[in-house]
């Protein structure tokens, strides 16, 4: 088996983050993804999200490209591409050019600020991208500026994630209709869309716009982290009542009269003064063995070196190991098609993909000499 979308083509033009991201998904649950690099572009192939891919390096600046692109697109169920509004029209490879050769063509489009808007033509990084989503406000401790998470909401959650889930959408569509369209995927939008919990706490009042006040930010002695005497940390989320009172049970505390009010978010200071002092009695290890796989709501807090080799992320084979690297899974999993494991990518398929397309050898021969693939 190869996953669910064995038998679709995707057609990837070469970006960075979210949209590689969104072929690995892509790839990942069996579409056949064909990334178009630039000619001689260097391979990692230590890169996971380049993976399971097959890579042609295409001058795209050329007409003799454009039409190589184009061919490529009479085959293909999907296309997509990350660069500024406007970029691909000006190289003949917009929508219009390649529905004008594949009606039913889902052509999705990633970008930060989207395709429309002031912000349109500038540039940007998942920084500014949530930030102007209203997220990046809410990352951080109380007193404390904004604290970006990595770039995990903009890019691949926001980002690469919400164009993978649009592009399998759109082709539900066009398998049903023949009818091809595309896909406006900004990480503003996603980071927004990404926030929906907690718009709906804001609207309900039970949410401040203050940073690190809240049951969820860090605001709350029940929902944090804190630090163990070897100087490793766990991760602590009693919020149901029932999982509270565990926990309290477990750290000795449920006879303390100070902790028997657990949502009054007045004392919640306080008493996350008190846990800190508590938990850094004891190792990490030693908090483990009292509180691990319990109803506390309870995981020691793993670096990328430990999370491997954690025997729950082992007996799930959360992470794999392909040619050597270290990386994460295909997710999610399947009950009637299994993803392929993971295959690196290596080097370019040029003469392969082009051979694909009825190229014959004198006229890849020249496109190699004209220096329109590589």
């Amino acid at each position: 088996m190869a996953g669910p979308l064995q038998g679709i083509r995707v057609i990837e033009l070469a970006g960075i983050g979210p949209g590689p991201f969104a072929g690995m998904m892509l790839s990942d649950h069996g579409a056949e993804v064909i990334r178009v690099d630039r000619p001689g572009a260097r391979i990692d192939a230590r890169d996971p999200l380049l993976r399971g891919r097959r890579v042609i390096g295409v001058d795209l600046k050329s007409p003799q490209g454009q039409a190589l692109v184009l061919d490529l697109v009479k085959g293909a169920d999907a296309l997509f591409e990350g660069f500024r509004p406007g970029v691909t029209e000006r190289l003949g490879l917009g929508p219009a050019q390649c529905h004008a050769v594949n009606p039913a063509l889902v052509y999705g489009r990633m970008t930060g600020w989207g395709q429309f808007g002031p912000y349109a033509q500038a540039a940007g990084h998942d920084i500014n991208y949530i930030a102007l989503a209203g997220a990046l406000h809410g990352y951080g401790r109380a007193g404390d500026k904004p604290t970006p998470p990595i770039n995990m909401v903009g890019d691949f959650g926001g980002g690469g994630m919400m164009l993978a889930f649009g592009m399998v959408s759109a082709l539900l569509h066009a398998k049903t209709t023949g009818q091809g369209q595309v896909i406006d995927c900004a990480m503003t939008d996603g980071a927004a869309a990404l926030m929906a919990m907690i718009w709906g706490f804001r609207a309900n009042g039970i949410w401040k716009d203050e940073r690190g006040v809240n049951l969820l930010d860090t605001g709350a002695h029940m929902y944090d982290t804190y630090a163990c005497a070897d100087g490793k940390y766990i991760s602590i989320g009693s919020l149901e009542p029932q999982f509270y009172a565990l926990l309290l049970h477990k750290t000795g505390l449920v006879d303390d009269p100070d902790f028997a009010a657990q949502m009054d978010s007045g004392r919640w200071p306080q008493l996350k003064d008190r846990l800190t002092s508590l938990f850094a009695t004891k190792s990490r290890d030693e908090w483990c063995e009292i509180m691990e796989m319990t109803d506390i709501c309870f995981a020691p807090v793993l670096s990328m070196a430990e999370a491997p080799h954690h025997p729950h992320n082992v007996a799930r084979q959360t992470f794999v190991e392909a040619d050597g690297v270290m990386q994460p899974a295909p997710a999610p999993r399947y009950s009637a098609t299994m993803s392929d494991a993971p295959r690196m990518t290596k080097a370019a398929d040029t003469d392969a993909i082009l051979a694909d397309l009825g190229y014959d050898a004198a006229r890849i021969d020249s496109l190699k000499a004209a220096g329109t693939v590589r």
